[in-house]
């Protein structure tokens, strides 16, 4: 079966044509999408995981590649005094129930797609980021052909892979290659016999293509949870049809900012003052920034690596006995010692999910101390994430930008403004970012898709034909 694969940064998805309609797989017992997270109670054990979900023809070139790895996750094993067959690593909401039990004792992952094509990773955390994608993926092949088998269809052995325009915002081409290398590797170890790669908002463009009646300039934003993407397509009835739409796609933009920097700002803006960020030390000066900020940048590795070191857990203690209101600053402490950055987030995430219909929400932080909550608003939220939403602005206009020169180049006209601003994503469901995008060009139509199976639609869209 050719399959439609949206590897996400905030939830994984898979579809595939049946009856010539889109059918997203269920992932779940009540979803079709997968949290996009991993925790296993050592990282060692992550290759044997990846080597025991491998296909039998990849087990001895893997086995030669990983070999220190899986000679480690044997003496993990013992250490731990896990059985042989005892589960160690987890993928998706089982990940979220494991690391929320065992915060501080195992190594947990959160949206790793993230993470690739990042500058200055060394090979042995190019090697990891590999098998933790490999794991994702094999675990929703699994399911995916388990559904697939029951709907009496074939397995999964093509896919369309969406992509970001640009998986970071900088290292440019190099670091697309980078994650695109991965992304591939992985799928082949998860099984999949050939894939090839779609811009996302040109997937979530594809699928919304079906439903026009007319010929128009369409902008799909994609604001997803680690990226925000716009392609510029001419799309409708007499373009639908060709095969190559390479000459319908004048523009394009990304940049790493998504939902999880959005939840990120409401953490450090709403939620750090009461770990004591904004505060005094007695000397009257202000609390140096870093650590807070590092204490929430979950999508940052070397942030987080900094947050926990023997350094920065002794200015943490220094900053303790220096403040003004240093129980406060203890709470930061006990973020540190238990590695509880992502329940902290997980906070801020479940706030702005609130604040899409509600003026004011509370955020209980009880797993730092009893009875502490701390109540954020609307307002709030649309000063938090101010900076981000300009950014998105700016990746608008670009995308239009460039689509003009395209269209200058084939001797085109093109409008200054898009007929319809086409919105997807998950992180556009919020109504602070939904006003800022329909603001940006107020002539157009904005048309809000599904916000979360849209892109999945059109990759599966798209693999019907690509590989034939």
């Amino acid at each position: 079966m050719f399959v439609g694969f949206d590897y996400g940064s905030a939830n994984c998805a898979i579809g595939v044509m049946i009856d010539d309609a889109v059918t997203l797989l269920p992932l779940s017992t009540h979803s079709d999408f997968m949290p996009s997270t991993l925790y296993a109670m050592d990282r060692e054990l992550i290759a044997e995981a990846v080597y025991q979900g491998l296909p039998e023809s990849l087990k001895a070139e893997y086995s030669h590649i990983r070999s220190s790895q899986l000679m480690r996750a044997k003496q993990m094993r013992h250490e731990l005094d896990l059985l042989p067959n005892e589960q160690a690593v987890f993928v998706g909401q089982a990940a979220i129930d494991a690391y929320l039990e065992m915060p501080e004792e195992g190594f947990y992952v959160r949206s790793p797609k993230s993470f690739l094509g990042a500058n200055g990773l060394r090979p042995d955390q190019i090697g990891l980021f590999e098998d933790i994608v490999t794991l994702m993926m094999q675990h929703v092949k699994t399911l995916a052909d388990k559904a697939l088998q029951q709907k009496s269809l074939s397995p999964s052995t093509h896919a369309v892979i969406g992509r970001p325009v640009n998986f970071q915002g900088i290292g440019g081409e190099d670091s697309n290659q980078q994650a695109e290398t991965i992304l591939r590797l992985a799928a082949s170890r998860a099984g999949f016999s050939d894939v090839t790669f779609l811009f996302e908002p040109l997937a979530a463009g594809m699928d919304f293509e079906s439903t026009l009646d007319s010929d128009n300039t369409v902008l799909v934003v994609d604001v997803g949870g680690g990226t925000t993407d716009c392609s510029v397509v001419t799309m409708g009835p007499s373009h639908s049809n060709n095969t190559d739409r390479t000459q319908d796609c004048l523009g394009h933009s990304g940049q790493r900012i998504g939902g999880n920097d959005l939840d990120i700002a409401l953490a450090m803006t709403g939620l750090m003052p009461s770990f004591g960020a904004d505060s005094l030390m007695t000397n009257g000066k202000p609390m140096p920034r870093a650590p807070f900020w590092n204490a929430v940048s979950v999508n940052d590795i070397s942030a987080q690596r900094d947050f926990v070191s023997l350094a920065s857990r002794k200015l943490v203690e220094s900053m303790i006995k220096d403040a003004e209101h240093p129980l406060l600053l203890k709470r930061l402490q006990t973020v540190q010692k238990n590695q509880m950055s992502y329940q902290v987030v997980r906070q801020a995430e479940a706030a702005k999910i609130s604040l899409s219909d509600a003026d004011s929400t509370q955020c209980l932080l009880d797993f730092i101390e009893k009875d502490l909550f701390v109540t954020l608003t609307a307002t709030q939220f649309e000063q938090a994430i101010s900076d981000p939403l300009a950014k998105v602005e700016a990746l608008m206009k670009q995308a239009m930008q460039t689509a003009t020169a395209q269209a200058q180049q084939q001797d085109c006209a093109l409008p200054s403004s898009p007929d319809i601003v086409y919105v997807t994503g998950g992180t556009a469901r919020s109504p602070a970012i939904y006003q800022k995008i329909a603001s940006v060009y107020p002539s157009a139509k904005v048309v809000v898709g599904d916000h979360f199976g849209s892109v999945t639609a059109g990759l599966t869209r798209c693999a019907q034909y690509a590989f034939n």
